[in-house]
């Protein structure tokens, strides 16, 4: 009897294996973001008007961007031009679909390092898409940014005046047009 009872024991160990437990693989499709970003933004008045500019970063999903770039199109009394004028900070949180479609969040922060002027791109909606798989990292494509934007003068900043407004940061184009996700929150947010 003993026998047959470990018999049975020895076969239903692996029946009570399979599938009790979940499963916790996943087939997530990574994308990286990359290269030249042209930003738009209106609203504000005077100084706080001209604050378009074009910047390089990459990251790959969530994190920290990684900035090698960054330049005012207009030098004004918040922001001057030139080499390391400028801190930019910036982070993005986004996932791609099965279908490849790309969704989520990206923000940037600018601080004057002559005046302490801070220009601030709130979280925007991300979209775009990707051509990766669940084996290989792929690369965004018409990638567009839409949210609020906010200026904050510095101390050392004459002439400069506060100001808020929207913005477009669209991936390597002078001139794009935001997804109907996007163009509905930019919408909200006016």
């Amino acid at each position: 009897m003993k026998k047959l009872a470990l018999v049975l024991l020895a076969l239903a160990l692996p029946i009570w294996g399979c599938g009790s437990s979940p499963n916790t693989s996943t087939n997530n499709t990574s994308t990286e973001a990359n290269g030249n970003w042209e930003a738009q933004l209106t609203g504000g008045t005077d100084q706080a008007a001209l604050l378009n500019f074009v910047t390089t970063f990459s990251v790959t999903n969530t994190g920290p961007l990684n900035v090698t770039g960054f330049a005012f199109f207009n030098s004004g009394a918040c922001f001057t031009t030139g080499d390391n004028a400028e801190t930019v900070n910036g982070s993005a949180d986004f996932t791609t679909s099965s279908t490849n479609t790309v969704t989520g969040t990206l923000n940037l922060t600018i601080t004057s390092s002559t005046n302490g002027s801070v220009l601030t791109l709130s979280p925007g909606v991300l979209t775009g898409n990707s051509n990766g798989t669940t084996t290989t990292t792929g690369t965004l494509s018409n990638g567009v940014v839409v949210g609020s934007w906010s200026l904050t003068p510095g101390s050392g900043a004459t002439g400069c005046n506060a100001g808020t407004g929207t913005y477009i940061l669209c991936q390597g184009k002078a001139t794009c047009t935001p997804t109907a996700a996007s163009a509905a929150t930019l919408r909200k947010s006016e």
